[in-house]
């Protein structure tokens, strides 16, 4: 993270603030799961470079656990989480990540 980020993250990035609400509920899950993958998307988070296979993880993991899916108990699913992950959150995320050169 440079100044840059971490300014913008003290001023309030709403989108700023979102993405590291989700990448730490990311990397704790990747931790449990896979500890080498998990230092090593924690390292690229740290610098603000995350490896391209983690971007696409990450990419993969906050589409899957989309949990306010806009149905309500009849209409449809309901996805246990650690965290709530809007669709909004979902594309900040995507955004994000292709920001950085990751392809989504």
């Amino acid at each position: 993270m440079d100044d840059n980020d971490r300014q913008r993250t003290r001023t309030g990035d709403p989108e700023r603030r979102t993405v590291e609400r989700l990448v730490a509920a990311w990397l704790a899950e990747t931790e449990r799961h896979d500890p080498a993958a998990a230092r090593e998307a924690r390292t690229g988070w740290e610098r603000d470079a995350l490896p391209d296979r983690a971007a696409q993880d990450l990419a993969t993991w906050v589409t899957a656990r989309v949990t306010d899916t806009a149905f309500n108990e009849d209409e449809g699913p309901h996805v246990e989480g650690p965290v709530q992950i809007t669709p909004a959150d979902k594309d900040t995320v995507h955004r994000w990540l292709r920001a950085r050169g990751h392809p989504v």
